[in-house]
């Protein structure tokens, strides 16, 4: 185990300090080879100039061989052109006739400006040779080139013993730093299997901390960053532990039944409600479902969480004798998984399968009972006023027939039948119309309204009767203000309730203000009185129905008693809010809120 790491730290510091070595190498040479370049200009440069102090005085072929032998004792090569790079003598051999050279570097630099150098390697020899050639002119006006060519001499003669002794000491440093390096890495590699180690013990839950490290380098504050890992993990492992145990307890003293399947359709956990609500026992936790659930809907319900499907609810029935009516609810546990990204592309491509169900019973008879009884009570009171109205109408029919003949009581008998089948009839028609709307069987039409033509069209309808009390009715409304989302019918039947009320409540010569305001979500519309004023204790129940402050004075004017509860209703239904604020003689002001179209 511990090779891995050692080889691989080990052959790195060594590969690191080789290389290093051979850079300096490869630099001390190429050092080298300049220097003895620079040399050998030198030492060409000082022949050359020796020998033009006896330059040749004649163009005569055997006399230029002749300078050019003498003059290559110096050790050079001594070559000898004419103006148009012809050979004319050489020191080496005697070149044939019209061989021109004028081609190479050094030739045509002299000739052009005078003086020109070169370097080139001589393929026979395999040395490499300076060239440096200068222009000359005979006494008798002839033009020549005079070349002379010095090998590089330090590449024959080897290394120099600074070089052997430097490359000694690169050895020895090498072999040195590869066993350093080998050392160190094998202590590091020691040190991160202890690590590793660590790791794997503490992912099988063995979370003893290490011991602490004397080393204050990086492996040492990692050791300790560890040790630190594993004091929270510990204690959130503990906290875990309560959370589970505390939403253990909390599940069991719920009122509402809740249970958890796995995927094998086995029953894992229920609390005391779950258990009362189908008469289980604790034996069955870790048995089949289908022992626990005789409920073919709530069986099928439960199996549709466990294939994924989400947001499953029903309502069902259980019991013959005394039934009882539950809110059932189903979603699928998702398993918690931790995927690299490639792992995570290839779950996401397939389905997920849950790795179980959460039930929950929720009990909704009283509920229902209640639901039902407020349903009955509707019908009930429709039925029965629906007898009397039927009644009174045939015997104001009856009386209109005949009986109109009576000049003292006709009359008399008439209107107060007509007055009370009015009432009935309108009675009825409010109980219908809340029981509609408490059953969620109001339907709405929404679209935009004009808050100015809605309360237009209420003020039309209430002028009359203002005018009767001499109520000054003021509209006051800004211009511009957006437009509502609603029912226009319903809502202006909550703005006529509203405008009777202020109207009824309100003293003769008193005054209503209808106003209006909108921000960026909803409009809010008030409806201000001078009237009588609501008591504060009655403020909260008077949206309630069949509630009166005044029950006298509101049987008096023909009232029922639902007008404000059918508001409240058709409010809410629209997604807004109502509410009243009021004084006892100061007067009550009702403001409504109604979502902005668009």
């Amino acid at each position: 185990m511990l090779a891995r790491p050692f080889w691989k730290l080990g052959l790195a510091y060594s590969a690191l300090l080789l290389g290093t070595v051979l850079i300096i190498g490869v630099g001390f040479a190429r050092m080298g080879r300049s220097n003895a370049v620079r040399a050998t200009s030198r030492q060409l440069g000082s022949l050359l100039d020796l020998a033009m102090v006896n330059p040749p005085l004649s163009s005569d072929p055997a006399e230029l061989h002749a300078w050019a032998a003498r003059t290559a004792r110096s050790g050079a090569r001594v070559t000898i052109l004419n103006g148009a790079g012809e050979v004319l003598a050489d020191s080496q051999r005697r070149a044939e006739t019209g061989e021109n050279i004028s081609s190479r570097p050094e030739i045509g630099q002299a000739l052009a400006d005078g003086a020109g150098e070169s370097q080139r390697r001589d393929p026979k020899r395999n040395v490499n040779f300076l060239y440096r050639a200068i222009r000359y002119q005979l006494p008798e006006g002839r033009t020549v080139a005079v070349c002379m060519a010095l090998p590089v001499t330090s590449e024959q003669e080897g290394l120099p013993q600074e070089r052997k002794m430097l490359l000694a000491a690169a050895i020895a440093g090498l072999l040195l730093g590869a066993i350093i390096a080998l050392v160190f890495s094998r202590l590091f590699a020691v040190r991160i299997e202890r690590l590793k180690g660590f790791a794997l013990r503490a992912a099988e839950g063995d979370l003893h901390p290490l011991p602490a490290e004397r080393a204050g380098d990086e492996l040492a504050a990692l050791a300790d960053a560890w040790n630190s890992a594993v004091v929270r993990i510990e204690a959130i492992i503990q906290t875990l532990r309560e959370e589970r145990d505390r939403s253990s307890a909390i599940l069991r003293s719920m009122i509402e039944g809740v249970a958890v399947v796995d995927a094998q359709e086995r029953v894992i956990f229920f609390n005391r409600a779950f258990g009362e609500i189908l008469n289980l026992d604790a034996a069955i936790e870790g048995r089949p479902l289908i022992e626990a659930v005789r409920h073919t809907e709530l069986l099928g319900l439960i199996r549709r969480a466990l294939r994924g499907e989400e947001g499953l609810s029903a309502d069902i029935t259980t019991g013959i004798v005394q039934p009882r009516s539950f809110s059932v609810t189903a979603a699928p546990v998702r398993p918690l998984k931790i995927l690299s990204p490639v792992a995570a592309a290839g779950e996401a491509a397939g389905a997920e399968v849950p790795s179980g169900a959460v039930v929950v019973l929720h009990d909704m008879t009283e509920l229902r009972r209640l639901e039902r009884v407020r349903q009955d009570f509707v019908a009930n009171v429709s039925h029965e006023f629906r007898t009397p109205l039927t009644a009174i109408r045939g015997f104001a029919e009856t009386l209109l027939a005949g009986a109109v003949d009576d000049p003292d009581n006709n009359r008399r008998f008439l209107e107060i039948i007509r007055e009370h089948a009015a009432r009935l009839a309108r009675l009825t028609d409010d109980l219908l119309k809340l029981g509609r709307i408490e059953a969620g069987k109001l339907d709405l039409e929404l679209r935009p309204v004009s808050i100015h033509e809605l309360a237009a069209r209420c003020a039309e309808t209430t002028t009359l009767k203002a005018n009767r009390k001499e109520i000054a009715l003021e509209i006051a409304i800004p211009q511009g203000l957006p437009a509502i989302r609603g029912d226009a019918a319903l809502l202006q039947e909550v703005l006529q309730n509203l405008f009777d009320n202020a109207v009824q409540y309100s003293a003769p010569g008193g005054r209503i203000r209808v106003s209006a305001s909108a921000d960026a979500r909803e409009a809010i519309i008030t409806v201000a009185d001078t009237g009588i004023g609501i008591p504060l204790a009655d403020q909260e129940r008077i949206f309630e129905r069949f509630y009166r402050v005044d029950a006298a004075r509101s049987r008096e004017a023909g009232g029922t008693g639902l007008g404000l509860s059918i508001a409240r209703h058709i409010v809410e239904a629209h997604g807004g809010h109502i509410w009243v604020e009021s004084e006892v003689g100061a007067g009550s002001k009702f403001s409504f809120s109604i979502p902005l179209a668009g």
